[in-house]
């Protein structure tokens, strides 16, 4: 995977995404990288938490994009942890067209992400810490008292491994009770593993191209 070939490609928005040609399989929706990643995981699930203070778990930090907006649509609070398996390299970071297109004047937060450390949290803006992780959510810790999770892997079909019940039972036990997991899955056999884990499931309205997503209170 981490020697896999990455293509820069546009999505219908006029967003970057990456094609890894070896998976057939795209880091967003080709219908709209930046629509996408605010319908899913900002739309449906940031702007649903009425509080301050904010603990949020990213499984796949991949361009950043998630990280970016969040970092921009949040005044108060925010720890962000992330879990990146395969981080990008930085000529492909510098390529990707998200800070242009969403606030041209905040592009170097942008790429600030990117260049923060791996492994130890780091202070972005004075309300936005970032600790980027270097690993496989399967077997890494996450933060307690989490309020927020963003489930952003590879879809089930090409990255199997990291939809599992395992993993939605450790994410539930790490959540704020009221606590939100989106993503932009909406497959039966999620939906029924995160039920097992103890989440309430409901299915939304999907990002154009996709009918439907998943979102998961405790």
């Amino acid at each position: 995977m981490g020697k896999l070939h990455r293509e820069l490609q546009l999505t219908a928005d006029g967003s970057h995404t990456l094609f890894i040609r070896e998976m057939d399989e795209h880091y967003h929706s080709v219908n709209g990288a930046i629509q996408e990643s605010r319908h899913v995981f900002i739309e449906a699930g940031l702007k649903q938490l009425k509080k301050e203070n904010l603990r949020i778990v990213e499984i796949g930090f991949g361009t950043g994009l998630n990280t970016f907006l969040t970092l921009l649509e949040t005044s108060s609070p925010v720890e962000y942890h992330t879990i990146e398996r395969y981080p990008l390299s930085m000529d492909i970071i510098q390529s990707l067209n998200y800070g242009k297109i969403i606030d041209p004047e905040k592009r170097e937060l942008f790429l600030s992400l990117h260049t923060a450390p791996w492994n130890k949290p780091v202070k972005i803006t004075a309300s936005f810490i970032l600790h980027k992780v270097i690993g496989d959510s399967n077997t890494c810790e996450f933060p307690k008292q989490t309020d927020l999770v963003y489930f952003d892997a590879f879809a089930p079909d090409k990255q199997p491994e990291m939809w599992n019940p395992e993993i939605f039972a450790k994410l539930y036990d790490c959540m704020q009770t009221g606590g939100i997991l989106t993503t932009y899955c909406a497959k039966g056999s999620v939906r029924r593993m995160m039920q097992e884990a103890g989440y309430s499931v409901e299915r939304i309205p999907g990002p154009p191209g996709k009918r439907e997503m998943i979102r998961a209170v405790k």
